[in-house]
């Protein structure tokens, strides 16, 4: 984590006022509030406003889970975010993902497939140059349609716009979360 300690706290459940509570209703999980969303709650139309883009970039997207969630761990270490990551190794998993291939895509993306060895292509250079290369724009389209390759970008972006606000205020990996081991 780059700050040992939040500079926004998370908004305790019991300072929330009544569209705090109602905005933060899908979000209590078992008493359990992420961090994310506790921080994200002192500005209530902020976490309102992105929750529908980042809705779009996790639950509807045209790029299935798996490939999605290459593209988020990706990101998540290149950019520094513990945070990312440990939410997202638990996704991953989910998504059928082992630790091998997880161990892949936070290090050099050896022994992936070859279009998760492309995601990985996608994620760096995006983070890196903030565009695309002839090259990576041409395989990506030999693998992917238009709508699907405007949603791998939008994910690099979600994720690296995340990143920036979690690093920044400080937000704590959440308790049994997985830490950056690579």
């Amino acid at each position: 984590m780059r700050l040992s300690e939040p500079r926004i706290p998370p908004l305790p459940e019991s300072d929330w006022d009544a569209a705090q509570r109602d905005l933060m209703q899908p979000f209590v999980a078992g008493g359990r509030v992420f961090n994310v969303f506790g921080t994200l709650i002192h500005h209530p139309d902020l976490l309102r406003r992105w929750l529908v883009f980042a809705n779009h970039v996790l639950g509807k997207s045209t790029i299935d889970v798996r490939q999605r969630e290459v593209l988020i761990l990706r990101t998540a270490k290149l950019v520094d975010s513990e945070y990312e990551w440990g939410q997202h190794v638990v996704i991953a998993k989910e998504a059928g993902l082992n630790d091998d291939e997880i161990q892949a895509i936070g290090t050099s993306g050896d022994g992936l497939g070859q279009v998760e060895q492309l995601l990985c292509d996608v994620a760096d250079e995006l983070t890196r140059n903030q565009v695309l290369s002839a090259n990576v724009w041409a395989k990506l389209n030999e693998h992917f349609d238009t709508r699907q390759v405007m949603d791998i970008v939008f994910t690099v972006g979600q994720y690296t716009m995340l990143a920036m606000a979690l690093n920044t205020f400080g937000v704590q990996l959440d308790e049994g979360l997985p830490r950056f081991e690579l």
